[in-house]
């Protein structure tokens, strides 16, 4: 009888048929735990815009000098206001008939009344009387409607929305109901009409960001499989993983721990999905690898898993290290990412490491079939080949061959592009550049800029001693860019205070020189209008103008309003540029270290992929510049930028680098460079693809902020996979030779 075919005896049988159990109910337990997250992860992310902030001011550190000013600001007033505004213009552009005025008239009339679903009326959150404003040109009408800006975020009625976004969508339709047949057009736009376009451009995140990136992603896979079930396995890793991700950031946000903007909402979705395939590309290729050595698939998984272990964890502990760093940053749209993205690389690790071979294994011994039709099968010792043949073998055969001619080429080429990055202009743009498509807030603002002085919609706040007030009243006013400045003064009973006309834009009567300022604490307000909208960065600058003309008079002298709040934004971005990139280059250095148990290696792939990022952001800048002819650059991009592109590409490094520490402890460094890039290159290349795909999902949110960060992940980590990993590393390294693991050089064999 052939020795395959004798049975072993009694107690082995009960041992194997005792694990063979054991094994089942481990997966089933595994597969039972992950469906229960998956259905209330599922209801979680369903539902996280429910829990975003996507004031700019909130995020601003409470040292800033926004925050001060507006903080002693609002004890001048019962309550700080959010404006709607309402312009309303003649269809023919003449200028507005007494019928127009007077449908103007009673539209503004019937604004307090309005019903929000769930919320009542509109009066219910108003500060103040809604009257409508003629233009000095005739042409237009200005309603302006204050809201109040601490009830603004509330949420109402059954879909639990925003008081601000369903204030400015019934707005709009009921002007549109209102106003029909008078021959005017109407626009709602200011702050509340901005804020609430932003959050419907970011709708998308739930719905079209997510089915796109999924859809991109499973194309890929079947491209890479070539299997009708193996892809939708790796898929459905991802879509758990994000739903794991969702379940533990919900409740924190919604406590108010973390942070959750619509921009880190979208940045977690892609990235889980794009960090979960990459993970589940890994072991899946080391599995198949391992499937062709050992007859039971289990078998075959134990060594795969152990072997995917070090470089996945390995690969997701810089990541998350990387990402952490954010913590550092000043803003808290910054310093809430990192925790945000790290739950999400974690949910994909663990989602990697249980559920996909769970999946994979659930079939018993008919695993195998989900490689189907490419299925593989168990190959003799002496049949088998040390390398891969194919495009990756003669790729590494190539670049080992003439490593230093490849690596000293690759790296003057990457030098060449970033010699571009000072010309990427990344000092902040106005807020009518953020949307790339065409919105309401936006093209309203552009009425109200040919109609009304945009600058007394949101005036800049300064807030001195009462006994400089004269001298820093006259440091505004000389200042280029402002149009006015006032101090606020005592109003007459039922009169708008002064500094604030008719406690409206545009109107209302001006204040009497003999009235007496407003004194708290020893400190006035001076109301400051600029030229340009506070939206815009032409009111940034005339802002950082104003804060230096008033300091120089009193040191102590405060600067406030929506546009210093956007120059705090701006310059606090920067100064965490400075702060946060040293910090993530040595907590990288560190992870690198402990891995490769070297110091050299390390020190030769954060070189590399400080080149890559370089190369990125020039190509990045001739491209912002010379091709897509963008506005300019959130001051954000280039921090973002830099960690995603320096966490997650240096992966593809890690991938490599660990391989080629396997292969050099048996055959030497450069036999290793060699081994390694060919077996790695199929998978990696993979991964990179995916990895780019799914950022590039990005550009379905009109936005130009997530445009950008796409653009730049994408080209960065296409760079990274096919020009950093494929030729400069390994050049590099086969190079450098032994040294490359340098204090522990004598562990790896003579080349």
């Amino acid at each position: 009888m052939p020795a395959s075919r004798v049975r072993p005896p009694a107690p082995e049988r009960r041992s194997r048929a005792g694990s063979a159990v054991g094994r089942a109910l481990l997966l089933l337990g595994v597969l039972a735990a992950w469906l229960a997250i998956a259905t209330f992860g599922g209801m979680a992310q369903g539902t996280l815009s429910e829990v975003q902030e996507n004031d700019n001011a909130a995020f601003l550190p409470e040292g800033a000098e926004s925050t001060r000013a507006d903080e002693l600001a609002r004890e001048f007033t019962e309550s700080s206001s959010l404006p709607a505004l309402v312009v309303l213009e003649s269809d023919d552009g003449a200028a507005l008939t007494p019928e127009q005025l007077e449908a103007g008239t009673a539209f503004a009339e019937q604004v307090p009344a309005l019903e929000l679903p769930g919320g009542g009326p509109l009066e219910d959150y108003l500060t103040g009387p809604v009257i409508a404003v003629p233009s000095e040109d005739g042409e237009a009408m200005l309603v302006p409607i204050s809201l109040d800006a601490d009830r603004a975020n509330e949420l109402v009625g059954e879909e639990e929305e925003r008081v601000v976004n369903l204030t400015v969508d019934e707005l709009r339709v009921f002007a549109a109901e209102e106003l029909d047949g008078t021959g005017l057009t109407s626009w709602v736009t200011g702050p509340a009409g901005a804020i609430a376009d932003l959050v419907e451009a970011f709708a998308g995140i739930d719905g079209l960001l997510l089915g796109v990136a999924l859809v991109v992603v499973l194309v890929i896979l079947v491209l890479v499989y070539r299997s009708p079930i193996l892809p939708f396995t790796v898929l459905l890793t991802s879509v758990f993983a994000l739903c794991a991700a969702a379940l533990v950031i919900k409740p924190l946000a919604g406590a108010e721990v973390l942070l959750l903007n619509g921009q880190s909402q979208g940045i977690l979705s892609i990235l889980v999905i794009g960090a979960a395939t990459d993970y589940s590309l890994l072991l899946v290729a080391r599995y198949r690898e391992e499937l062709t050595r050992h007859e039971r698939p289990v078998d075959a998984m134990r060594v795969a898993w152990r072997a995917s272990l070090e470089p996945i964890l390995a690969s997701a502990g810089t990541v998350i290290a990387g990402l952490l760093c954010l913590l550092l940053s000043d803003l808290g749209s910054n310093s809430s990412l990192g925790p945000v993205a790290a739950i999400g690389i974690a949910s994909a690790v663990l989602a990697a490491l249980t559920l996909l071979p769970a999946l994979l294994l659930i079939a018993g011994r008919r695993s195998r079939a989900l490689f189907w039709p490419r299925v593989p099968r168990v190959v003799a010792a002496e049949d088998a080949r040390p390398v891969r043949a194919g495009l990756w073998q003669r790729v590494a055969d190539g670049v080992t061959r003439r490593a230093r001619p490849v690596w000293v080429v690759t790296a003057l080429g990457l030098a060449a592009l970033a010699a571009f990055v000072p010309t990427l202009q990344a000092n902040g743009t106005s807020e009518s550049d953020v949307f790339l498509t065409d919105v309401e807030a936006v093209a309203g603002e552009e009425v109200l800029a040919e109609h009304f002085d945009e600058g007394t919609v949101q005036p800049s706040v300064v807030i001195t001693a009462e006994d400089n007030a004269q001298d820093v009243l006259g440091a505004a006013e000389g200042v280029d860019g402002v149009e006015s400045a006032t101090i606020l003064t005592e109003a007459p009973e039922g009169a708008a205070p002064g500094g604030m006309p008719g406690g409206q834009p545009g109107g209302g009567e001006q204040p009497t020189e003999d009235a007496p300022p407003v004194v708290v604490d020893g400190n006035v307000r001076i109301e400051v209008v600029t030229t340009a909208a506070a939206e815009s960065q032409e009111a940034v600058a005339t802002v950082e103008a104003l804060r230096t003309a008033v300091h120089d008079v009193d040191a102590d002298t405060l600067v406030g309003g929506a546009a210093a709040q956007r120059l705090d934004t701006q310059q606090t971005a920067a100064k965490d540029l400075r702060t946060i990139i040293p910090v993530v280059l040595v907590v990288i250095f560190i992870m690198l270290a402990l891995l490769l148990r070297s110091i050299v290696a390390p020190l030769l792939l954060l070189g590399a992929n400080l080149l890559s990022f370089g190369a990125t952001m020039g190509l990045a800048a001739i491209f912002f510049n010379h091709v897509f002819d963008f506005p300019g650059a959130d001051a954000t991009v280039p921090l973002y930028g830099f960690v995603f592109l320096v966490a997650l590409g240096i992966d593809y490094s890690i991938f490599l680098m660990t391989r080629v520490r396997e292969e050099s402890l048996h055959h030497g460094t450069r036999e290793g460079v060699r081994r390694g890039l060919a077996v790695t290159g199929g998978v990696i290349t993979s991964a990179g693809l995916v990895l780019a795909a799914t950022f590039s999902a990005l550009v379905v949110i009109p936005l130009l902020f997530l445009v950008q960060l796409a653009f730049i992940v994408a080209v960065g980590v296409l760079i990274d996979t096919f020009i950093v990993r494929s030729l400069l590393v390994p050049g590099l390294v086969h190079d450098v030779g032994r040294t490359s693991w340098w204090p522990w050089a004598k562990r790896i064999p003579q080349d």
